[in-house]
């Protein structure tokens, strides 16, 4: 007998959403990308859109999202996602269409893809998980990695001079006037999983109404590239993240 099979439905509060597959996850200890396929999951379910949703991932962390989310998926290549799902939008306008990126993927390889997309004001939602460095590759440097961070090809610290500075694209895409909804949340404690399920809704809705672009940034950790444990790279995201990726929207139309 399942668990969920003991628990009197009238008496339950949680539970594994509807969408979400019951089959053993890629992703580390501690990472937040299972929270967000969560909260994911569960809107989709909640908001009847299971049949009409169209997710969009490419490659690195989130290459597997299909595995986990029971909707219709299309594999993206490195950086692709926006361009790809700006075809899948404009030839089934009645479909939810949303991406599934990283800061390794959208912020490096993708930029120029997001950009033009989020420019164009494509009618899609793009969930961008930012965790300031490459998770799936070894842990390098990425275009979003703080200054003085320790990554695999920055070990003595990120430094201006020689490796630039971060790169706040979600600032760059609020200016654009394709954009309808831009937002910077994180999902390291409870309240703050509510307000990024409430600012994807709202991308979800963006995207169906037609309005535009609606970016949701998700400030997150990688305690495995870090070397950290979960609740160390916690703690490390809120001291030093938050301060150069301020959580909020930074536009809302």
């Amino acid at each position: 007998m399942k668990p969920e099979e003991i628990i009197d439905p009238a008496n339950r509060v949680y539970a594994r959403p509807r969408l979400l597959t019951e089959v053993n996850t890629h992703y580390c200890p501690g990472c937040s990308h299972g929270v967000v396929h969560r909260i994911i999951a569960e809107l989709l379910d909640e908001m009847g859109l299971e049949d009409r949703a169209v997710g969009v991932a490419p490659v690195g962390c989130a290459v597997f999202a299909y595995n986990y989310i029971d909707v219709d998926w299309v594999e993206a290549a490195h950086g692709r996602a926006p361009a790809v799902a700006t075809a899948i939008s404009r030839l089934s306008p009645e479909n939810l269409v949303f991406t599934y990126q990283g800061d390794g993927d959208l912020a490096a390889i993708g930029t120029a893809e997001t950009i033009h997309a989020a420019n164009r004001g494509e009618n899609i939602a793009i969930i961008f998980i930012n965790n300031a460095i490459y998770g799936m590759t070894g842990g390098q440097m990425a275009p979003t990695t703080l200054i003085g961070q320790r990554t695999a090809t920055t070990p003595y610290g990120r430094r201006v001079d020689l490796n630039g500075h971060p790169l706040n694209i979600t600032n760059l895409l609020a200016q654009l006037p394709g954009t309808c909804y831009v937002t910077r949340q994180s999902v390291h404690t409870a309240p703050a999983v509510r307000k990024a399920k409430n600012a994807i809704k709202k991308a979800f809705e963006n995207a169906m109404a037609k309005k535009g672009t609606s970016v949701v940034e998700i400030v997150s950790t990688c305690n495995s590239g870090w070397k950290m444990t979960p609740a160390q790279a916690n703690d490390w995201m809120v001291a030093n993240m938050t301060e150069h990726y301020p959580l909020g929207d930074l536009k809302n139309e």
